[in-house]
């Protein structure tokens, strides 16, 4: 009997170290697999590089008309260069280039090159010109009389008051033969280079942004284009200046940037862009003889 009892419990010992050495190595090998991975698994498991999705903005400060009118024109191709166009419309001539110098834009367009040069000077900043984009000619437009040929004596015209704009205004009375100008004064022109006025036309010098308002109080006033455009009175406009003249590259309209900008790739892009086919076609068919494309 004893030796009966022994044998089972021998046999039952036997069975239950077999199934734990089964266990072990079932154990063992699960751990393995798991810790072994293909080239295939690595793939997939691997996370994938970030994408930069930086968004690539231009902020552009801008008049109203015809800058802003103008740069709206380009959104779509500047879109297919990787470029977002913000325009930031001013209404002075002094915030825009603020603006620019702060760092709070990429560039502006608005001004000409000597308005840019002397604001430089007189404000201690560094802004150029990347490119000229358009002139903006004088032009006269009618008030209470409109046959400028047969222009009455002691006709009334109010002329812009800054002076950079008053010269031009004399000067294109005086190419039409209604004044005479001391020789060679060329653009530095002042009412006080008048040296001949056969018709006595009294000159009123009102501030560029007002002049339209004048219109029913004078004969004629010579009004800067933007000037003329917001207020709706192209219609009245009877002739400009000579886009081929001296002034129209003088007092062509720029795109400025902080100095040492002037090659960044956003500049480059809104350069391109500005200067193309595309918006030289757009200026001519959206505003005619008062925007006349200089590249």
């Amino acid at each position: 009997m004893k030796t009966t009892t022994k044998k089972v419990l021998s046999a039952v010992l036997a069975s239950a170290l077999l199934l734990s050495f089964s266990a072990c190595s079932e154990k063992k090998a699960s751990e393995q697999e798991s810790n072994t991975t293909t080239p295939a698994d690595n793939k997939t498991t691997e996370a994938a590089p970030a994408e930069n999705t930086e968004e690539k903005v231009i902020r552009v400060g801008a008049s109203p008309a015809p800058h802003a009118q103008i740069l709206e024109a380009c959104k779509d191709a500047l879109a297919e260069k990787g470029y977002t166009l913000e325009i930031v419309e001013f209404t002075d001539y002094v915030l825009p280039n603020l603006s620019l110098d702060n760092g709070e834009l990429e560039a502006n367009f608005f001004q000409h090159t000597p308005y840019l040069e002397e604001f430089c000077a007189s404000r201690d900043v560094d802004l150029v010109a990347a490119v000229k984009v358009h002139f903006e000619p004088l032009g006269i437009y009618k008030g209470q009389s409109d046959d400028f040929e047969n222009i009455k004596d002691g006709a009334t015209i109010a002329v812009p008051n800054d002076p950079t704009n008053e010269a031009r205004a004399l000067q294109l009375l005086a190419d039409n033969g209604l004044i005479t100008l001391t020789e060679g004064v060329g653009l530095n022109a002042t009412v006080k280079d008048i040296i001949d006025n056969p018709k006595n036309i009294e000159i009123l010098e009102i501030e560029a942004a007002q002049l339209p308002r004048t219109l029913p109080d004078v004969d004629f006033a010579i009004i800067n284009g933007n000037y003329a455009l917001d207020a709706g009175i192209i219609d009245s406009l009877l002739l400009t200046e000579d886009p081929q003249s001296d002034a129209a590259q003088t007092f062509a309209n720029v795109l400025a940037v902080r100095k040492g900008d002037e090659n960044t790739e956003a500049t480059k892009a809104l350069v391109e862009v500005l200067t193309s086919d595309a918006t030289r076609a757009y200026i001519e068919e959206t505003f005619g003889s008062t925007v006349v494309p200089v590249f």
